[in-house]
């Protein structure tokens, strides 16, 4: 008997092992051609279920991680963060509320349309806000000066309304959202974008798709905006004799998340670590966050990253293949699939991989992408035709090709594991 169980498991052992190698042949061979001569590869594949690297190319090594840099960042908010986003602090003082900023992103943001704020406030005769409580800079580190107009860089503080931008469209009217800019938004012949030093706006002429462009953030713009709905009420202080400490809550915490995973919404991810800080300390460090996660939830990861903001927009982080499955595979073991699964874009069907990366009779791709300029990465979850879930990261650094020649050379690797694993 004892021999016939011997057998089995060298049987076992001999085909699993002919299965790797075969692998590990496979995608060598795809990626040996000239087109990857020049650039730099990583990737790193990982089977949960047997606990088993299937593939290593460079998975030790470091690269611009880009957008993929937002999956540490969601591991940070599900690890922090309660089941609803802590809106504000507060504290009551007769007829006037003192309010203290969270990071809350949500606040009369164009997606999200929360109102907790002025739901609460609107009942008191006066409200004092303290918004100075951030050590982080309107700007990540290494984020391109170039960019301040750009929707993809709306600026970072303590108490966010309507998602820091100014959202301006045209279809049967013209639409500028808040309100307050409408009259003062400056119609051109085809610029549009904002003044580097000045909230001053632009928008073509002919233009109707909806355009986010950046507001300079401010004390005396925050009371602007907050004197457009409820007028000569809102105060701006230093600091208050009672402090606030009850937490008011706004939206779960969950749409948040899917929100920064399927748009890569550089902003949520940003204001997602200010946020994660406000459950350690009043005062708001994305850096403080970012060190107390490292040290802790993430401590045993094998190469420690060189992580400097929540979005990946600068060009200062490094990560490696290996770090994206490590931390992939703590939130696969710890949440449920059907819940981690929904907050990454799904591969033909939604988010920045709609067009990239579909099955053919269902999704097989459930991954967080990340381009920067001559980069391009995709890391997460691959389930097979068998129902095997593959955890993986591959990273294309420093090319000088299209980005749609790099993901056409990528998904021919995916659909290879798709349906021999």
């Amino acid at each position: 008997m004892l021999k016939k169980i011997l057998v089995s498991l060298l049987v076992v052992l001999f085909f699993s092992q002919c299965k790797s190698t075969k692998i590990s042949r496979t995608i060598t061979k795809k990626i040996q051609s000239d087109f990857f001569e020049n650039q730099f590869t990583g990737i790193y594949i990982y089977d949960v279920e047997a606990d088993k690297v299937l593939y290593n190319l460079n998975g030790e090594k470091y690269f611009t991680p880009a957008s993929n840099t937002k999956i540490a960042t969601l591991f940070t908010g599900l690890e922090l963060l309660p089941d609803s986003i802590p809106a504000f602090k507060y504290a009551i003082n007769q007829d006037t509320i003192i309010i203290k900023g969270t990071g809350d992103p949500t606040l009369f943001h164009p997606y999200f349309k929360d109102s907790t704020a002025f739901k609460k406030i609107k009942n008191f005769k006066k409200v004092n806000l303290i918004i100075d409580n951030i050590l982080d800079k309107r700007y990540g580190p290494g984020w391109a000066w170039e960019d301040f107009d750009s929707y993809f860089s709306a600026e970072r503080s303590a108490f966010p309304m309507y998602g820091n931008v100014v959202t301006v469209s045209r279809q049967d009217s013209l639409k500028v959202f808040p309100k307050v800019y409408k009259k003062s938004l400056n119609i051109t012949d085809g610029f549009y974008g904002r003044d580097e030093y000045s909230n001053t706006f632009y928008y073509g002429e002919n233009r109707t798709k909806e355009t986010e462009i950046p507001m300079i953030m401010s004390d005396s713009l925050i009371i602007n905006l907050w004197d457009n709905i409820v007028p000569n009420k809102v105060s701006i202080i230093n600091q208050a004799e009672i402090n606030p400490s009850t937490i008011a809550y706004s939206i779960p915490k969950d749409s948040l998340f899917k929100r920064m995973m399927e748009v890569s919404d550089n902003f949520l991810a940003e204001q997602i670590l200010i946020l994660a800080s406000s459950t350690l300390s009043d005062t708001l460090s994305s850096s403080n966050v970012r060190k107390y996660i490292l040290e802790n939830q993430l401590k045993d990861l094998k190469q420690k990253p060189r992580w400097v903001d929540g979005s990946g927009l600068s060009r200062y982080n490094l990560f490696s293949p290996i770090s994206f499955v490590d931390i992939l595979t703590k939130m696969y073991k710890k949440i449920p699939e059907e819940r981690l699964f929904q907050f990454f874009p799904v591969g033909g069907k939604s988010g920045t991989l709609k067009n990239w990366f579909s099955g053919i009779d269902k999704p097989y791709i459930h991954a967080k992408s990340g381009t920067l300029g001559n980069n391009y990465n995709l890391s997460g979850y691959l389930v097979t035709n068998s129902g095997k879930v593959l955890i993986f990261s591959y990273m294309n650094n420093h090319y000088l090709h299209s980005n749609s020649a790099v993901k056409k050379k990528m998904q021919t690797t995916f659909e290879w594991l798709r349906d021999n694993y």
